[in-house]
């Protein structure tokens, strides 16, 4: 009863001071709900001032951005408003941390706020993030199939032409980056038509599958052996028989042994999964 009579108060109070949308208010009423206590809004939504981060605690953006999904759980997409400036502030912080603490959580709060919401505000931020250093985007390539998924068919397409973008790091022994970026692509090719996959995944991970550390080919070898299946299922069997021919051009009649022992354990992978038929596979 409590808690009840204080939210009453509290939004009559605010309906009050912002009746006008021309007042001076206008800002502060882009920040009023009414579902928690305005106060403790307010309280949170000054923690991205940057003289608290000087004076106060150094942390406390990273602190901010952690939360903020939770913020925007609890106050419903309908007053997202009231959360956005504050978002692209932390997603523009200085520190790198911060903007790794949300790039981790941008899948999350993708699913609270919807389509629209994601489309125009956290999309352009999703962008910026794939751009960062290694140390945000690994936060983006985790989650990089529970975004694109909540994305329109036509959006979704738009990434195709940056996925292999990821196959660069800023330290090129930082192979789990591209072992994720291979975990990555196994769940990305639901996402993707036939010619999708033949045409901009496969480039991916036939290099994948020549990476110099072992862990990352071995899931590669899965990748392709997903891809051969995925393809033998489309309506346009040619897709499958070319990809299959270029893993023999490429692999089996390779001058190198390491990628003729690619093609055996690319084989391995295909007639475990059951990826194909026996006479097809012979």
């Amino acid at each position: 009863q409590s808690m009840d009579s204080t939210l009453h108060y509290i939004h009559n109070d605010s309906d009050l001071s912002t009746n006008s949308s021309f007042s001076p208010e206008e800002e502060r009423k882009s920040k009023v709900q009414d579902v928690v206590p305005q106060a403790l809004l307010d309280q949170y939504l000054s923690m991205t001032d940057p003289s608290r981060a000087q004076t106060v605690d150094t942390e406390i953006a990273k602190h901010c951005a952690y939360s903020l999904p939770g913020v925007a759980l609890t106050l419903g997409r309908q007053n997202w408003h009231c959360l956005k400036d504050t978002y692209e502030t932390l997603a523009s912080d200085m520190q790198w941390k911060v903007r790794r603490t949300l790039a981790f959580s941008i899948h999350e709060l993708a699913v609270i706020l919807g389509d629209q919401l994601t489309a125009g505000d956290l999309v352009p931020v999703f962008n910026g993030f794939l751009k960062d250093l290694d140390e945000v985007r690994i936060g983006v390539l985790k989650h990089l199939h529970d975004f694109l998924k909540l994305l329109h068919v036509d959006k979704r397409r738009e990434y195709l032409y940056q996925l292999q973008e990821f196959l660069v790091t800023d330290n090129s022994r930082n192979w789990r980056f591209r072992a994720e970026l291979a975990e990555q692509l196994i769940l990305l090719l639901d996402l993707y038509s036939a010619r999708d996959i033949y045409d901009y995944l496969r480039p991916i991970a036939f290099s994948l599958c020549a990476d110099k550390v072992s862990s990352v080919r071995w899931i590669s070898y899965k990748l392709v052996s997903e891809m051969v299946k995925k393809l033998y299922m489309a309506p346009t069997p040619t897709f499958v028989v070319d990809l299959m021919n270029e893993l023999v051009e490429k692999f089996c009649r390779c001058h190198k042994w390491s990628g003729r022992q690619t093609f055996v354990f690319i084989c391995q992978t295909i007639s475990e999964d059951d990826c194909l038929p026996m006479d097809q596979f012979a």
